[in-house]
């Protein structure tokens, strides 16, 4: 359960999956299994694909749920055929962008250095990043996880003020965990999220440190979730395939509903 001063989040990309007819299919699902949920206690985000935006936006417009795009372009605008800027994902009903998602960085090359400046950008526009993090497999067993997880923390945050924190998401997908069958240990997990935090606090100060929710990402699903989301050190949850429909992505949410500060007194 996250700190009662840190809002309950939860979300999911589609990555390349649903075409936007598919935007209202899965938000009718949503919202036909959380109709008995009070939904007041968190934030719940989707990320669909570029092409599919618009039509979430105006499929989820009686939830209160956010959509984002899953990366974006540095730039304001310019000669830089086939991406996206900031103010396109805006134009386009965005509250969120995801980046550093480990597929971008293994298969397109993307460094920290290089989202340094979209998360810049990001905030200047007005939207929220959702900025992944994680070791690698052979960082774990080097048990040098800590050390990667600062790296490319400090890299990717550098340039910024304490202000900004509040604005920002921190989701923290062990590359190990992407995919596969089991999540994390939730020991892992909470050790990794209270590390992140304490490199948070020692460069911007314990209060803005306090302000940032750190979500976990990684083979998250129905039976593992419940106790994610129990972890004091677990703001909410970043769901992959289990919330590739909409009925799926609601027993998630209905999970981290149930474990908000207020949902429990609920």
């Amino acid at each position: 359960m996250p700190a009662a001063n840190r809002r309950p989040i939860v979300g999911t990309g589609w990555k390349m999956n649903n075409l936007a007819a598919d935007a209202a299919r899965y938000a009718s699902a949503m919202q036909a299994a959380l109709s008995d949920v009070d939904l007041s206690v968190l934030d719940i985000f989707v990320l669909p694909p570029f092409t599919a935006l618009p039509a979430a936006a105006a499929a989820f417009g009686d939830m209160p749920v956010a959509i984002g795009g899953q990366n974006m372009h540095w730039a304001e605008s310019g000669a830089w055929t086939g991406e996206i800027s900031a103010a396109m994902l805006k134009d386009a009903g965005c509250t969120y962008v995801e980046l550093a998602h480990a597929e971008r960085l293994k298969h397109f090359g993307e460094t920290y250095e290089c989202v340094r400046l979209k998360v810049m950008a990001a905030l200047r526009a007005g939207l929220s990043p959702i900025i992944c993090l994680g070791e690698s497999s052979e960082d774990k067993d080097l048990d040098r996880a800590d050390e990667a997880l600062s790296l490319q923390l400090v890299t990717v945050l550098s340039g910024l003020a304490p202000t900004h924190l509040q604005h920002i998401v921190l989701a923290y997908e062990p590359r190990w965990a992407i995919g596969v069958t089991e999540a994390a240990s939730p020991s892992y997990v909470a050790a990794r999220h209270r590390h992140l935090r304490a490199v948070l606090a020692e460069r911007f100060g314990r209060d803005a440190a306090e302000t940032v929710r750190i979500i976990y990402g990684g083979s998250v699903n129905r039976d593992n979730a419940m106790v994610l989301a129990a972890l004091p050190e677990v703001d909410g949850l970043f769901v992959g395939r289990q919330a590739w429909t909409g009925e799926g992505f609601a027993e998630i949410v209905r999970i981290v509903a149930a474990h908000s500060p207020k949902g429990d007194k609920a």
